[in-house]
């Protein structure tokens, strides 16, 4: 299935090959002609909505057969308003069309306490991902969870590894003032759930 598919067609496949060109990963090693049924609308406002809708259906349903259960019980006029129920589709739309835009900040201090988990974090430096999206970030090797918090709060570092519970705590005024504090990312939720938070 293309990307561009509409995907509250119960008789398309989401899952099809990496470029998103070809029904299958054979047909793509093969170098097939993209499927006639992937047409990309011409509407560039449709084609962004046709993306966020699919992705949107990917994550609610990771497995065909239920999607296309679904699909078939309601129809897809009802599955769209069900899923907008839950889902901000058409903002999310928007904001995928504007793009990215400049970074507000590209000069980045991340605190992180090092274990295993913090991997990612560390890695990503020497591997050039912060390089590659025009991040310049100085990890910091911090001695422990309530150092961590404190220079957070303090704004001393940027973004920070830090247990889950830690963010919550930080903004609801647990052991200080209300700070709004964002994850976006986490990093595993067995047992201590280690984040990254802004």
């Amino acid at each position: 299935m293309s990307t561009f598919d509409n995907p509250f067609d119960p008789a398309r496949r989401l899952r099809g090959c990496p470029c998103g060109q070809h029904a299958s990963q054979s047909e793509h090693d093969a170098g097939a002609q993209p499927s006639m049924q992937c047409a990309a609308p011409e509407d560039e406002a449709k084609r962004y909505e046709g993306v966020v809708a699919s992705a949107v259906m990917r994550a609610v349903f990771p497995k065909e057969v239920a999607r296309r259960a679904f699909l078939k019980s309601v129809g897809a006029s009802a599955a769209l308003g069900v899923l907008s129920q839950f889902f901000p589709i058409k903002m999310a739309t928007e904001v995928f069309a504007q793009g990215a835009g400049k970074l507000e900040k590209t000069d980045l201090k991340v605190g992180f306490i090092p274990i295993t988990c913090a991997t990612p974090i560390i890695m990503a430096d020497p591997l050039g991902f912060y390089k590659k999206q025009g991040l310049n970030v100085e990890v910091v090797k911090t001695a422990g969870w309530a150092v961590i918090r404190d220079k957070t709060i303090n704004k001393e570092y940027d973004a920070a590894h830090m247990l889950a519970p830690m963010p919550i705590a930080i903004s609801l005024g647990l052991g200080s003032q209300p700070i709004p504090y964002t994850v976006p990312a986490i990093e595993n939720i067995n047992g201590q759930g280690i984040t990254l938070a802004m």
